[in-house]
This record gives structure tokens, C-alpha cells and sequence, in this order.
């Protein structure tokens, strides 16, 4: 878990092809040879529910979980998406993850990566191995008891209402928060409409969430910077972060220049106000 955070800005990583380079489901699926069988099955279910049943088609042909944790550490990353994330870190933002690919997944991605601690939390679908070994993807939303209501995602996952839900927590907690989205797909464009005007959204450019931003950009409410690899993306981010904190130490400058200003107001006029006594003291004392 991250280390409390000393400003007010969260950063939310999409995962698939944003923390890393590929989609990690369509990663597991071809390096272990069932490109095929996923390609026939896909247009017969949710995507959520077809990743569960290719886990199942994997366990029953012999595959462990350990030779799918081998696949998943040799995911490609570029470069430069580690120290991005390092340095948003130690400059005091909170960081979470906002995906939907599954805690089995991220968590061993990001603990082979060595950045596991940087998140203080991880929204995705559950991922849980079970007595004999297969590993079961269920989905974040249980849409098989009720819909979560967003016609714009799918039924497992509406990102949108995951970020509501954090900035409601925002709100509890009286703090004046702005947050940093970074995404690539179309579930990310849901959650870029319930930004707000002091957030940014990071789009990575000519990918799905791009292109729909882009037919119509006023629907955005936040400031929109898009990036192109992982070497833009800690360029872009840092950027955003330092000018945040850099407004953030002005706006308190001018806070504490009216303060002082406002003190020294009340100072001069309790030093004044002994004085009128005493001046009507003086002639008095010269009468005698």
C-alpha cells in the first residue's frame, strides 16, 4: 500500500495498455496458445465472462498457475512507465489503479515490477485461485443480480461509477483534490465525463478513449493532454503534477500574504488605541 500522500492530487492508471504496453488478457491467452478458441468464443459472451472460461479451458489442458505468472512477468513495459510512476509517488500523489483486467493479473504484474507499494488501491475484477488450482475471474459487478445502470460500459465494469465513488470520498473528507486520469480504451471515456474542471485526462492518443474524446471534446470537463508512449506519458504527468503544486504554493502565498496583511491591520490599531488617554493626560498634567 502507498505511504500517505502530503498534497491533494490522485492519479488513476487505466492498466492494459497504459501501466503496460499489450492488453494483459489477450497477452495470457496468445502466449499460451489459445488465440483460436478465444477469437470463436468472443463473439458468443462478455468479455469478463469469456476471460473465466478461457481460465478454466487452460487448467482443464494442463496449464499451471505458475507457467501463467511466468507469461504475466514477461509482459512488455516501456521504460519509462516505472520511474513516471515512482516520481508521481514521491512527489506526495496518491495512486490507484482503475481496470478491467483482474487482481490476479495487476498484482502479480506489479509485484514482479516492484511497484506494488505505490498504489493505495487496485478497482478490478476479482481473480482468485481456487482448491485445485484454476484460477477464477469473476466480474466487478455482479450483473447477474442487477445492472450497474451505464449503457456507455460493460456489464462487469463501469468505470465511471468507480470514479464518482472516489470522489465522494473526496468530498467526506472536505479535501480540494484534483485528479490525474491516464486510459486508452473506451471503458476509460466514461470516467473522463465525471472529471471536473481543476482535472486533467490523459488520453493515450489515436487509441479508442482518444478518438472519442476527440468527436467531441466539450463533453470533457477537464483538461485534456494526450500522450503517445510511456517516455510522453512521465514527460505529460510530471508536467501536470509540478504545475499543480507550483499553483497550489501561490494560491497559499497570497493566502498567507492577506493573513499577514490582515494581522498587521489589527496590530496597528490596538498599538493606537493606549495612546488617546494618555494624550489627554499631558495637558492636565501642565494645568497644574
Amino acid at each position: 500500500m502507498a505511504a500517505k500522500t502530503n498534497n491533494n492530487i490522485v492519479v488513476v492508471f487505466d492498466f492494459d495498455k497504459t501501466i503496460i504496453d499489450v492488453d494483459s488478457d489477450n497477452w495470457v491467452v496468445d502466449e499460451l496458445g489459445f488465440t483460436a478458441l478465444f477469437d470463436q468464443l468472443l463473439p458468443t459472451m462478455p468479455w469478463n465472462s469469456l476471460m473465466d472460461l478461457m481460465m478454466k479451458e487452460l487448467h482443464d489442458h494442463g496449464k499451471t498457475i505458475e507457467e501463467i505468472k511466468q507469461v504475466l512477468r514477461r509482459i512488455p513495459i516501456h521504460p519509462r512507465v516505472i520511474p513516471a510512476i515512482k516520481s508521481a509517488h514521491a512527489l506526495g500523489c496518491e495512486l490507484r489503479i482503475v481496470s478491467d483486467a483482474n487482481t490476479f493479473f495487476i498484482e502479480t504484474i506489479v509485484e514482479h515490477l516492484g511497484i506494488s507499494e505505490y498504489f493505495s488501491e487496485i478497482n478490478t475484477n476479482p481473480g482468485l485461485v481456487d482448491e485445485q488450482g484454476r484460477l477464477k475471474i469473476s466480474p466487478y459487478h455482479d450483473f447477474t443480480k442487477s445492472s450497474h445502470g451505464c449503457s456507455r460500459c460493460p456489464p462487469n465494469m463501469c468505470k465511471g461509477l468507480i470514479i464518482e465513488r472516489i470522489q465522494a470520498s473526496f468530498s467526506k473528507e472536505g479535501s480540494k483534490t484534483r485528479m490525474i486520469y491516464l486510459g486508452d480504451g473506451a471503458g476509460d471515456y466514461c470516467p473522463s465525463l465525471k472529471l471536473k474542471a481543476q482535472d486533467y485526462m490523459m488520453p493515450r492518443k489515436d487509441f479508442p478513449v482518444w478518438d472519442l474524446i476527440s468527436q467531441n471534446p466539450t463533453l470533457v470537463k477537464a483538461a485534456v493532454r494526450d500522450w503517445t508512449d510511456g517516455e510522453a506519458m512521465e514527460s505529460i504527468l510530471m508536467g501536470i503534477i509540478n504545475d499543480v503544486i507550483s499553483s497550489d504554493e501561490e494560491e497559499e502565498e497570497e493566502k498567507d500574504k492577506i493573513l499577514s496583511s490582515d494581522h498587521c491591520k489589527i496590530s496597528v490599531g490596538i498599538a493606537h488605541e493606549p495612546l488617546l488617554p494618555l494624550a489627554r493626560q499631558v495637558p492636565l498634567k501642565l494645568v497644574k
